[in-house]
This record gives structure tokens, C-alpha cells and sequence, in this order.
């Protein structure tokens, strides 16, 4: 696992109500190879956000970007990621209320004929929103997984977001969400 932090801008428009924001924007960069061709796997991304005094992080926006899955003659091949909150034991989707990203690429083949297919989450959230994420633990969890592919397959993700200071009674009600939500 990969990961670096850059600070890239201090201006942040539209805070969440209760924060109050405590760095620029931050880009966190990672990626995640399966331990084995179609095996289910998780990295945590810890965040390093200070719980004794209620930190959290604002995510902006996020781009995950998992690896294409094999081209197998006859056999319906794909790859699926997600970004989520909570530790899964699963892949997640983006219905999941713990999950903030998914994303999947897919090889339909009946060995006449094959195609592609792509589907994800929003990648950058419309100029309105002001936030996709708020995350008071300490981590993120970046999930891949493959399905009848003859290696295994990697996800790489970054999010941009920054941090802020919740009143105590937010950042309760934060932290009992993500907990409740796995």
C-alpha cells in the first residue's frame, strides 16, 4: 500500500455545520492488489486524525481506477473496487450506506463476441456539493476483487478532503454512524 499526502489548497467554500475546518486540501493517494487472482481483498488507509480532539475528514471527491479484468474465451470476466469507512469482509457498493466509492469493469463473452463494460460512482461531485463524506475513525478501507480473471488484479484510488474539528456532540453522532453502519 501506497500512500502520500499533499497539501494542495487552504480555501475550502461550504463547510459542514459544527466544523470547523483545521488544514487545506489534502490529496491521499493508495492502491491495493489482490493477494490472489479472484480473492477478495482489503487495505486500511489510516487518515492519522486526532480523536482527542473530535478531527475528522471532509472528503471532496474521489477517483478509483481498478485494473481491466482478463479477456477469458466463454467466460464473463470482472473487476470491482470500493472505498468504504468501515472495515467489509465484502465487496461494497455504492447503495452501502459505509461505502463511498465503488467502482467495476466488466468483459461480457459468449466467445463469438465480447464486450466491455464500465460503471462507477461519481468520480467529482457536482460544483453544489459541498462534501460526499465525512469521516470521524481513524481509517478507510480500499477493496478489490476479481471475478474468473487469470491474475490478480489492483484498484488504485486518491481522495481529496481535509480536516476538521467537530463540536463533541457532532463528532458523537459521527463516529456512532460509521460504527453502526458496518
Amino acid at each position: 500500500m501506497i500512500v502520500g499526502i499533499i497539501d494542495l489548497v487552504p480555501i475550502i467554500i461550504g463547510m459542514p455545520r459544527g466544523l470547523k475546518e483545521s488544514s487545506g486540501i489534502v490529496a491521499i493517494s493508495s492502491r491495493t492488489v489482490e493477494s490472489a487472482a479472484n480473492t477478495y481483498t482489503q487495505e486500511q488507509i489510516d487518515l492519522n486524525l486526532d480523536p482527542l480532539n473530535n478531527e475528522v475528514f471532509v472528503v471532496v471527491a474521489i477517483d478509483l481506477n481498478p485494473s481491466f479484468p482478463d479477456m477469458v474465451d466463454g467466460d464473463n470476466t470482472a473487476t470491482q473496487a470500493c472505498l468504504s469507512v468501515t472495515s467489509r469482509t465484502t465487496m461494497g457498493f455504492i447503495e452501502d450506506n459505509n461505502v463511498l466509492a465503488s467502482a467495476s469493469t466488466a468483459i461480457r463473452n459468449d466467445s463469438a463476441n465480447a464486450v466491455g463494460f464500465t460503471q462507477q460512482s461519481l468520480e467529482t461531485p457536482p460544483a453544489t456539493l459541498e462534501y460526499i463524506g465525512i469521516i470521524a475513525t481513524n481509517d478507510m478501507f480500499l477493496s478489490i476483487e476479481g471475478t474468473k480473471n487469470a491474475a490478480a488484479k489492483t484498484v488504485g484510488c486518491r481522495v481529496w478532503g481535509y480536516r476538521a474539528k467537530a463540536d463533541a456532540a457532532i463528532y458523537a453522532a459521527l463516529v456512532q454512524s460509521e460504527v453502526l453502519s458496518a
